[in-house]
């Protein structure tokens, strides 16, 4: 409810309205109050409406149109100031109304914005009856657009209905033209999966005489390969073969003609030795030599049993080594961890190899060293003793057959002695031919 206390020329101020004011009317004062706002000075208006002083007319209306119909329902001074403004403007409209006889012609939302402002006698009536006429005139006008739309709608539907009657035929139509067209085609489809059934089988059938043929090929082609490999094999031999003996021919000597004079050798110093041994006169063996006896001063066969040395005497391989043309092969860490394992490889290699110098330089025999590589992190970088050959294992080959193919290098009837504890290796360069001897027997004979 909104209650009026500012005065007018009628007796309209004590008149009260029970209802809000209509949005039209609302509308129609604001812009009342927007017109007349610019014919007041700054001191003239309310300090909420100051701000607004320099607005353009409708800039005012959007910007302050609720802080302009607050301050005229609070203010009645600064609503008189706008009724005055109005009656300058609009004096026709404000004498009808002061009469009580507003214009049949004028707008009511016009006469009810007009009549509020003024506050004339019946103003409330006048408002009231503006708002109703607005409503009837809403209403109508609602009614009227609710009656176009549902004729829009109608016309809308009717449309549709044909659009959709005509669209359903097209499509009855394409549906039986697309039912006839897809059994067309499955018609053709299950004639080409058939052929592509007959096509699968005649392939299969293709790839396994393909994959038969590519056996027999690829059997065909690692025969030729294995022939390749085999004949280069022999070419690559018989080529070496030539280089050996264009070798040996341009050096005049073998293999086999140095093992024939290595033992050749071996047997002259032998026969000196056993002439020497014997003490055989330079005159040649009567016949009555030649008859088994036993002579004054001479051994018999149980005195030489008596002269037998153990097998750990280290005198047997004094005797040995006595040998001509003899060859003593040294397992050397056999041998240096029997003796002295506490010690470093190092300080074991140095120790064994300055001892068996010594042993080469007494007896002089052929010496040999072998250690094994295996256990070697970078190459040993050691001066061999004099006298003393000293080798070392390749990777991927043991110290015992190393030894092995020394023994097989020498010729059969040459003396060999391999010094190791290793019953391996003893057993087999005594069958290579050999003379094994214990590590012990060597140590003992070094110290």
């Amino acid at each position: 409810m909104v209650e009026t206390t500012g005065g007018g020329p009628g007796d309209g101020a004590a008149e009260v309205l029970d209802r809000p004011l209509p949005d039209g009317v609302r509308r129609r004062v604001v812009q009342i109050v927007s017109d007349g706002f610019g014919g007041l000075t700054v001191a003239e208006l309310p300090a909420q409406l100051r701000q607004y002083a320099r607005f353009a007319p409708n800039r005012r209306a959007k910007f302050a149109g609720n802080a302009m119909a607050a301050a005229l329902e609070t203010d009645p001074l600064f609503r008189q100031r706008i009724a005055e403004k109005f009656r300058e403007a609009q004096p026709e409209l404000a004498g009808a109304l002061d009469s009580g006889s507003p214009p049949p012609a004028a707008d009511p939302l016009d006469v009810a914005a007009a009549a509020y402002v003024l506050r004339p006698t019946g103003w409330v009536k006048l408002v009231t009856a503006a708002g109703e006429e607005a409503q009837r005139a809403d209403a109508e006008r609602a009614d009227e657009e609710s009656r176009a739309e549902l004729e829009r709608l109608r016309e809308e539907l009717a449309h549709a209905r044909d659009h959709t009657r005509a669209e359903t035929e097209r499509l009855r139509a394409e549906l039986d033209a697309a039912r006839k067209e897809a059994e067309s085609l499955h018609r053709k489809l299950r004639s080409a999966l058939s052929d592509v059934k007959r096509g699968e089988a005649a392939l299969r059938k293709m790839q396994g005489e393909i994959e038969a043929v590519r056996s027999e090929g690829q059997a065909q082609v690692s025969a030729a390969e294995s022939e390749t490999r085999r004949l280069k094999a022999r070419l690559g031999e018989a080529e070496a073969a030539l280089e050996a003996t264009r070798r040996a021919a341009r050096e005049g000597r073998s293999v086999e003609d140095m093992r024939v004079r290595l033992l050749l050798d071996t047997v002259l110093d032998a026969a000196q030795g056993l002439r020497r041994e014997l003490a055989l006169p330079p005159v040649s063996v009567r016949p009555a030599e030649t008859v088994d006896a036993v002579e004054p001063g001479r051994m018999t066969p149980k005195d030489i049993a008596a002269r037998a040395l153990s097998e750990n005497d280290p005198a047997i391989l004094d005797q040995l080594l006595a040998l001509p043309q003899a060859h003593l092969v040294v397992d050397g860490y056999n041998v240096t961890k029997t003796g002295y394992p506490q010690m470093p490889l190092e300080k074991q290699r140095l120790r064994l190899l300055g001892q068996l110098s010594q042993l080469a330089a007494q007896t002089g025999a052929e010496v040999t060293c072998v250690f094994d590589g295996a256990e070697l992190a970078a190459p040993v970088l050691l001066a061999p003793p004099r006298g003393v050959r000293v080798l070392f294992s390749k990777p991927g080959v043991t110290a015992d057959e190393l030894i092995r193919q020394l023994v097989r290098a020498e010729p059969p009837g040459r003396p060999v002695i391999v010094a190791s504890t290793d019953r391996e290796v003893a057993d087999g360069v005594a069958r290579a031919g050999a003379r094994p001897v214990a590590s012990a027997v060597l140590l003992r004979r070094l110290t």
